[in-house]
Protein backbone atom coordinates (compact mmCIF):
# COMPACT_ATOMS: atom_id res chain seq x y z
CA UNK A 1 0.00 0.00 0.00
CA UNK A 2 1.44 3.31 -1.01
CA UNK A 3 0.46 6.37 1.11
CA UNK A 4 2.18 9.96 1.36
CA UNK A 5 3.63 10.72 4.51
CA UNK A 6 2.44 14.03 4.33
CA UNK A 7 -0.47 15.00 7.45
CA UNK A 8 -3.55 16.22 6.24
CA UNK A 9 -5.61 18.69 8.11
CA UNK A 10 -8.65 17.60 10.51
CA UNK A 11 -10.65 19.93 12.28
CA UNK A 12 -11.36 17.92 15.47
CA UNK A 13 -9.28 20.10 17.85
CA UNK A 14 -12.14 23.39 17.94
CA UNK A 15 -9.93 24.60 14.96
CA UNK A 16 -12.06 26.24 12.62
CA UNK A 17 -11.06 26.17 8.66
CA UNK A 18 -12.12 29.30 6.52
CA UNK A 19 -11.58 28.36 3.27
CA UNK A 20 -10.26 31.03 1.15
CA UNK A 21 -12.80 32.56 -1.64
CA UNK A 22 -15.25 30.15 -0.41
CA UNK A 23 -19.08 31.24 -1.78
CA UNK A 24 -21.84 29.43 -0.98
CA UNK A 25 -23.49 27.58 -4.15
CA UNK A 26 -27.37 27.76 -2.70
CA UNK A 27 -29.30 30.52 -1.05
CA UNK A 28 -30.19 29.85 2.85
CA UNK A 29 -34.05 28.74 1.15
CA UNK A 30 -32.79 27.41 -1.55
CA UNK A 31 -30.27 25.09 0.93
CA UNK A 32 -33.57 24.27 2.95
CA UNK A 33 -34.96 22.86 0.43
CA UNK A 34 -32.29 20.99 -0.99
CA UNK A 35 -31.28 19.74 2.71
CA UNK A 36 -35.16 18.10 2.39
CA UNK A 37 -34.39 16.85 -1.35
CA UNK A 38 -31.33 15.14 -0.09
CA UNK A 39 -33.08 13.51 3.41
CA UNK A 40 -35.71 11.79 1.69
CA UNK A 41 -33.64 10.51 -1.75
CA UNK A 42 -31.28 9.23 0.63
CA UNK A 43 -33.46 7.88 3.80
CA UNK A 44 -35.81 5.86 0.47
CA UNK A 45 -32.59 4.50 -1.27
CA UNK A 46 -31.18 3.11 2.02
CA UNK A 47 -34.82 1.37 3.10
CA UNK A 48 -35.41 -0.29 -0.75
CA UNK A 49 -31.55 -1.33 -0.39
CA UNK A 50 -31.14 -2.50 2.88
CA UNK A 51 -34.90 -3.64 3.01
CA UNK A 52 -35.56 -1.61 6.20
CA UNK A 53 -38.89 0.22 7.44
CA UNK A 54 -39.34 3.33 9.34
CA UNK A 55 -40.45 3.36 12.58
CA UNK A 56 -40.55 6.32 15.25
CA UNK A 57 -37.87 6.56 18.02
CA UNK A 58 -37.20 7.50 21.50
CA UNK A 59 -35.44 10.98 22.29
CA UNK A 60 -34.85 9.82 25.68
CA UNK A 61 -34.29 6.70 27.73
CA UNK A 62 -34.14 5.75 31.70
CA UNK A 63 -30.84 5.76 32.88
CA UNK A 64 -31.20 2.16 34.53
CA UNK A 65 -32.25 0.75 31.49
CA UNK A 66 -28.56 0.38 29.80
CA UNK A 67 -30.10 1.24 26.51
CA UNK A 68 -28.23 4.39 25.96
CA UNK A 69 -24.91 4.77 23.86
CA UNK A 70 -21.80 5.60 25.74
CA UNK A 71 -19.84 5.88 22.46
CA UNK A 72 -16.52 6.55 23.28
CA UNK A 73 -17.38 5.75 27.12
CA UNK A 74 -15.76 9.48 28.09
CA UNK A 75 -18.95 11.42 27.11
CA UNK A 76 -21.31 13.09 29.41
CA UNK A 77 -25.03 11.91 28.39
CA UNK A 78 -27.54 14.75 29.21
CA UNK A 79 -29.57 13.49 32.50
CA UNK A 80 -32.63 14.71 34.15
CA UNK A 81 -35.57 13.59 36.60
CA UNK A 82 -38.90 12.92 35.37
CA UNK A 83 -41.15 14.18 38.55
CA UNK A 84 -43.99 11.74 37.99
CA UNK A 85 -42.30 8.33 37.28
CA UNK A 86 -39.63 9.05 40.30
CA UNK A 87 -36.83 8.04 37.66
CA UNK A 88 -33.69 9.80 35.93
CA UNK A 89 -33.73 9.86 31.77
CA UNK A 90 -30.86 10.24 29.19
CA UNK A 91 -31.03 12.23 26.08
CA UNK A 92 -30.00 9.14 23.11
CA UNK A 93 -26.65 9.91 22.54
CA UNK A 94 -26.93 7.02 19.63
CA UNK A 95 -29.96 4.14 19.25
CA UNK A 96 -27.16 1.49 18.86
CA UNK A 97 -28.28 -0.68 21.99
CA UNK A 98 -32.83 0.46 21.55
CA UNK A 99 -32.48 -0.89 17.50
CA UNK A 100 -31.88 -4.28 18.68
CA UNK A 101 -34.77 -4.46 20.86
CA UNK A 102 -36.83 -2.92 19.11
CA UNK A 103 -35.81 -5.71 16.30
CA UNK A 104 -36.78 -8.51 18.73
CA UNK A 105 -39.86 -6.49 20.37
CA UNK A 106 -41.34 -5.41 17.03
CA UNK A 107 -41.07 -9.10 15.18
CA UNK A 108 -38.71 -8.57 12.86
CA UNK A 109 -37.27 -11.60 10.87
CA UNK A 110 -33.98 -12.32 9.41
CA UNK A 111 -33.37 -9.79 6.48
CA UNK A 112 -35.17 -7.69 7.66
CA UNK A 113 -34.98 -4.07 9.26
CA UNK A 114 -35.71 -0.40 10.42
CA UNK A 115 -34.20 2.61 10.46
CA UNK A 116 -35.16 6.02 12.07
CA UNK A 117 -34.12 9.57 12.66
CA UNK A 118 -31.79 9.85 15.55
CA UNK A 119 -31.47 12.97 17.70
CA UNK A 120 -29.12 13.80 20.17
CA UNK A 121 -27.32 16.26 22.22
CA UNK A 122 -23.77 15.40 23.04
CA UNK A 123 -22.38 18.94 24.94
CA UNK A 124 -18.60 17.25 25.21
CA UNK A 125 -18.28 17.92 21.34
CA UNK A 126 -15.90 20.40 20.54
CA UNK A 127 -17.67 23.01 18.17
CA UNK A 128 -15.71 23.09 14.49
CA UNK A 129 -16.61 23.20 10.98
CA UNK A 130 -17.28 19.45 11.44
CA UNK A 131 -18.98 19.52 15.22
CA UNK A 132 -22.16 20.29 16.77
CA UNK A 133 -23.21 19.74 19.90
CA UNK A 134 -26.86 19.05 18.15
CA UNK A 135 -25.99 15.16 16.19
CA UNK A 136 -28.96 14.17 13.79
CA UNK A 137 -28.24 10.88 11.80
CA UNK A 138 -29.92 7.89 10.37
CA UNK A 139 -29.40 5.19 12.40
CA UNK A 140 -30.37 1.97 11.05
CA UNK A 141 -30.68 -2.37 11.93
CA UNK A 142 -31.17 -5.61 10.59
CA UNK A 143 -31.38 -9.10 11.58
CA UNK A 144 -28.80 -11.21 10.54
CA UNK A 145 -28.23 -14.53 11.26
CA UNK A 146 -24.75 -16.35 12.47
CA UNK A 147 -23.21 -16.94 8.68
CA UNK A 148 -23.29 -13.37 7.67
CA UNK A 149 -21.15 -12.67 10.96
CA UNK A 150 -18.43 -11.89 8.83
CA UNK A 151 -15.91 -9.40 6.96
CA UNK A 152 -17.63 -9.82 3.21
CA UNK A 153 -21.08 -9.91 4.51
CA UNK A 154 -19.99 -6.08 6.38
CA UNK A 155 -18.23 -4.98 3.11
CA UNK A 156 -21.59 -6.19 1.01
CA UNK A 157 -23.55 -4.11 2.73
CA UNK A 158 -21.02 -1.10 3.06
CA UNK A 159 -20.99 -1.12 -0.82
CA UNK A 160 -24.79 -1.17 -0.41
CA UNK A 161 -24.95 1.94 1.62
CA UNK A 162 -22.28 3.50 -0.36
CA UNK A 163 -24.18 3.05 -4.05
CA UNK A 164 -26.89 4.95 -2.13
CA UNK A 165 -24.63 7.42 -1.62
CA UNK A 166 -23.72 7.76 -5.52
CA UNK A 167 -26.83 7.80 -6.80
CA UNK A 168 -28.06 10.19 -4.74
CA UNK A 169 -24.96 12.49 -5.51
CA UNK A 170 -26.44 12.27 -9.25
CA UNK A 171 -29.54 13.15 -8.63
CA UNK A 172 -28.54 16.16 -6.27
CA UNK A 173 -26.14 17.09 -9.57
CA UNK A 174 -28.67 17.22 -11.54
CA UNK A 175 -31.30 18.53 -9.50
CA UNK A 176 -28.74 21.59 -8.54
CA UNK A 177 -26.43 21.91 -11.31
CA UNK A 178 -24.65 25.20 -9.69
CA UNK A 179 -23.40 23.14 -6.68
CA UNK A 180 -19.85 21.94 -6.96
CA UNK A 181 -19.91 18.07 -7.05
CA UNK A 182 -17.81 16.12 -4.99
CA UNK A 183 -15.06 13.73 -6.25
CA UNK A 184 -16.83 10.47 -5.24
CA UNK A 185 -14.81 7.20 -6.59
CA UNK A 186 -16.85 4.76 -8.24
CA UNK A 187 -15.05 2.16 -5.63
CA UNK A 188 -15.21 2.58 -2.17
CA UNK A 189 -11.25 1.19 -0.60
CA UNK A 190 -11.38 -1.32 2.34
CA UNK A 191 -8.49 -1.80 4.62
CA UNK A 192 -8.13 -3.11 8.31
CA UNK A 193 -6.82 -1.11 11.06
CA UNK A 194 -4.57 -3.29 11.93
CA UNK A 195 -3.23 -3.18 8.04
CA UNK A 196 -2.96 0.74 8.58
CA UNK A 197 -0.55 0.32 11.37
CA UNK A 198 1.54 -2.14 9.88
CA UNK A 199 1.97 0.21 6.89
CA UNK A 200 2.61 3.74 8.87
CA UNK A 201 3.92 2.78 12.61
CA UNK A 202 5.10 6.19 12.61
CA UNK A 203 1.80 8.19 12.72
CA UNK A 204 -1.79 8.36 14.75
CA UNK A 205 -4.21 6.35 14.04
CA UNK A 206 -6.17 9.42 12.54
CA UNK A 207 -3.45 10.21 10.01
CA UNK A 208 -3.46 6.94 8.70
CA UNK A 209 -7.11 7.67 7.81
CA UNK A 210 -5.89 10.78 6.02
CA UNK A 211 -2.99 9.63 4.40
CA UNK A 212 -5.37 7.01 3.04
CA UNK A 213 -8.63 9.11 2.53
CA UNK A 214 -7.20 11.63 0.65
CA UNK A 215 -5.17 8.80 -1.99
CA UNK A 216 -8.57 6.81 -2.21
CA UNK A 217 -11.02 9.68 -1.83
CA UNK A 218 -13.88 7.36 -0.40
CA UNK A 219 -12.10 4.10 2.29
CA UNK A 220 -14.30 1.88 4.83
CA UNK A 221 -11.45 1.12 7.25
CA UNK A 222 -12.01 -2.69 9.45
CA UNK A 223 -11.58 -2.97 12.90
CA UNK A 224 -12.58 -0.52 15.41
CA UNK A 225 -11.91 -0.30 18.97
CA UNK A 226 -9.68 -3.59 19.81
CA UNK A 227 -5.90 -2.08 20.58
CA UNK A 228 -3.52 -2.12 18.15
CA UNK A 229 0.06 -3.17 18.42
CA UNK A 230 0.87 -0.25 19.56
CA UNK A 231 -1.81 -0.60 22.15
CA UNK A 232 -3.74 2.21 20.87
CA UNK A 233 -7.21 0.99 19.41
CA UNK A 234 -7.71 2.79 16.02
CA UNK A 235 -10.45 4.45 17.98
CA UNK A 236 -12.84 4.40 21.37
CA UNK A 237 -15.68 1.81 20.77
CA UNK A 238 -18.42 1.03 23.37
CA UNK A 239 -18.08 -2.75 24.77
CA UNK A 240 -21.41 -3.25 24.15
CA UNK A 241 -22.88 -2.62 20.47
CA UNK A 242 -20.29 -2.98 17.97
CA UNK A 243 -18.52 -6.92 17.81
CA UNK A 244 -14.60 -5.19 17.61
CA UNK A 245 -12.92 -7.70 19.40
CA UNK A 246 -13.56 -11.46 17.31
CA UNK A 247 -10.54 -12.76 15.62
CA UNK A 248 -11.14 -13.00 11.57
CA UNK A 249 -7.88 -14.43 10.81
CA UNK A 250 -4.79 -14.93 12.56
CA UNK A 251 -3.72 -10.76 12.16
CA UNK A 252 -7.06 -9.08 12.39
CA UNK A 253 -10.43 -8.59 14.50
CA UNK A 254 -13.22 -6.96 14.67
CA UNK A 255 -16.68 -6.55 12.40
CA UNK A 256 -17.09 -3.13 12.33
CA UNK A 257 -15.67 0.14 10.84
CA UNK A 258 -15.82 3.48 9.75
CA UNK A 259 -16.56 5.07 6.52
CA UNK A 260 -14.43 7.77 5.44
CA UNK A 261 -14.89 10.29 2.40
CA UNK A 262 -12.57 12.93 1.56
CA UNK A 263 -13.42 16.33 1.97
CA UNK A 264 -11.55 19.04 -1.12
CA UNK A 265 -13.19 21.94 0.42
CA UNK A 266 -11.85 21.21 4.38
CA UNK A 267 -8.76 19.77 3.32
CA UNK A 268 -9.71 16.63 5.39
CA UNK A 269 -11.08 13.23 6.19
CA UNK A 270 -14.28 13.45 6.80
CA UNK A 271 -16.13 10.45 8.50
CA UNK A 272 -19.66 10.22 7.48
CA UNK A 273 -20.68 6.45 9.02
CA UNK A 274 -20.03 4.51 11.59
CA UNK A 275 -21.81 0.70 11.52
CA UNK A 276 -20.82 -2.49 12.20
CA UNK A 277 -21.74 -6.39 12.88
CA UNK A 278 -23.31 -6.39 16.62
CA UNK A 279 -21.70 -8.36 19.96
CA UNK A 280 -22.88 -11.57 20.21
CA UNK A 281 -23.71 -12.82 23.72
CA UNK A 282 -19.46 -14.20 23.89
CA UNK A 283 -18.20 -10.62 22.53
CA UNK A 284 -19.84 -9.09 24.32
CA UNK A 285 -18.75 -10.53 28.11
CA UNK A 286 -14.97 -10.64 26.22
CA UNK A 287 -15.65 -6.53 25.67
CA UNK A 288 -17.08 -5.58 29.13
CA UNK A 289 -13.89 -7.61 30.65
CA UNK A 290 -11.54 -5.77 28.50
CA UNK A 291 -13.23 -2.14 29.80
CA UNK A 292 -13.76 -3.43 32.96
CA UNK A 293 -17.70 -3.19 33.01
CA UNK A 294 -18.25 -7.10 33.55
CA UNK A 295 -21.09 -5.81 35.92
CA UNK A 296 -23.20 -3.81 33.09
CA UNK A 297 -24.41 -7.34 32.66
CA UNK A 298 -26.75 -6.88 34.93
CA UNK A 299 -28.91 -4.43 33.06
CA UNK A 300 -31.94 -5.14 31.74
CA UNK A 301 -30.76 -4.83 27.84
CA UNK A 302 -27.70 -6.53 28.78
CA UNK A 303 -29.47 -9.54 30.60
CA UNK A 304 -31.91 -9.83 26.90
CA UNK A 305 -28.50 -10.22 24.47
CA UNK A 306 -26.79 -12.68 27.33
CA UNK A 307 -30.23 -14.99 27.49
CA UNK A 308 -30.65 -15.20 24.02
CA UNK A 309 -33.22 -12.60 23.84
CA UNK A 310 -31.98 -10.41 20.41
CA UNK A 311 -31.70 -11.52 17.35
CA UNK A 312 -28.34 -11.21 15.62
CA UNK A 313 -27.83 -7.87 13.74
CA UNK A 314 -26.04 -5.49 11.64
CA UNK A 315 -26.64 -1.60 12.12
CA UNK A 316 -25.06 1.93 12.23
CA UNK A 317 -25.52 5.28 11.82
CA UNK A 318 -25.51 7.93 8.73
CA UNK A 319 -24.68 11.49 9.64
CA UNK A 320 -27.61 13.02 7.73
CA UNK A 321 -26.02 17.05 8.10
CA UNK A 322 -22.67 15.53 7.26
CA UNK A 323 -24.35 14.11 3.91
CA UNK A 324 -25.88 17.24 3.58
CA UNK A 325 -22.73 18.88 3.93
CA UNK A 326 -20.71 16.86 1.57
CA UNK A 327 -23.17 17.07 -1.16
CA UNK A 328 -23.99 20.66 -0.86
CA UNK A 329 -20.28 21.57 -0.81
CA UNK A 330 -20.88 23.80 2.85
CA UNK A 331 -17.85 24.34 4.65
CA UNK A 332 -19.16 24.42 8.46
CA UNK A 333 -22.49 22.09 9.41
CA UNK A 334 -23.72 25.23 11.31
CA UNK A 335 -24.83 25.85 7.25
CA UNK A 336 -27.36 22.64 6.96
CA UNK A 337 -28.40 22.25 10.37
CA UNK A 338 -29.64 25.25 12.77
CA UNK A 339 -27.15 24.93 15.77
CA UNK A 340 -25.85 27.16 18.68
CA UNK A 341 -22.39 28.38 18.24
CA UNK A 342 -20.40 31.44 20.01
CA UNK A 343 -20.56 35.26 19.01
CA UNK A 344 -16.66 34.67 17.96
CA UNK A 345 -17.42 32.02 15.15
CA UNK A 346 -20.53 33.18 13.81
CA UNK A 347 -18.73 36.05 13.40
CA UNK A 348 -15.36 34.83 11.71
CA UNK A 349 -17.84 32.45 9.44
CA UNK A 350 -19.68 35.65 8.37
CA UNK A 351 -16.69 37.52 7.63
CA UNK A 352 -15.25 34.91 5.30
CA UNK A 353 -18.96 34.57 3.62
CA UNK A 354 -20.48 31.59 5.71
CA UNK A 355 -23.88 31.66 6.53
CA UNK A 356 -24.63 30.11 9.42
CA UNK A 357 -28.55 29.04 10.39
Amino acid sequence: MTMRMETAQTYVSGRLCLPEGYTPALSLRETEQAIKFIKDTFQNGLAAALNLARVSAPLCVTAASGLNDHLNGVETPVRFSIRSIGEDAEIVQSLAKWKRAALADYGFGHGEGLYTDMNAIRPDETLDNLHSVYVDQWDWERVIDASERTVPFLEGIVRDIYGVLLRTNQLVCERYPSVPAPELPDELAFVRSEDLEADDPDHTPQERVDHICRDSGAVFVIGIGAPLRDGNPQDGRAADYDDWSTPTDETHRGLNGDLFIWNPLLGCTFELSSMGIRVDPSALLRQLEAHGELANRDLPYHRRLLAGDLPLTIGGGIGQSRLCMLLLHTAHIGQVQSGIWSDAMRSACFAAGIPLL
